[in-house]
């Protein structure tokens, strides 16, 4: 239920970051370690009735180059900007996806976040 509240209060926070955009970004969320896409299910129903394309990464978890690598494919697939949102682990994983894409990666969300990432 914990991760349901989470989700729950990262709702405002996606909608604030992207407001002043003229074309909504695509969100990407990515899970954290011991999780998978899934969890992020209500989140993505909720962002999508108010009209933003998202999608989840499904990262395998074998280890942080891995699916940062996983995660930067499906950030390069996406039309237009993107909004990274990371869980727990997540943070790691979008720390390392958005760098070197300023153009493309346009905010990133840390939820939950264990540490900083260093690359």
């Amino acid at each position: 239920m914990r991760l349901a509240r989470l989700m729950k209060a990262l709702l405002p926070v996606v909608i604030a970051a992207t407001a002043g955009a003229q074309v909504k970004p695509t969100i990407v969320l990515v899970h954290g370690a011991f999780a998978n896409a899934s969890g992020w299910s209500g989140i993505i129903d909720r962002l999508q009735k108010r009209g933003y394309n998202v999608v989840a990464v499904e990262n395998p978890l074998t280890g942080l180059p891995q699916d940062v690598a996983t995660t930067k494919r499906l950030v390069d697939a996406q039309p237009g900007n993107v909004v990274l949102v990371g869980h727990s682990y997540g943070d790691a994983v979008i720390s390392g996806a958005s760098e070197g894409d300023p153009d493309t990666v346009v905010s990133v969300i840390v939820a939950a976040a264990n540490a900083a990432a260093k690359h």
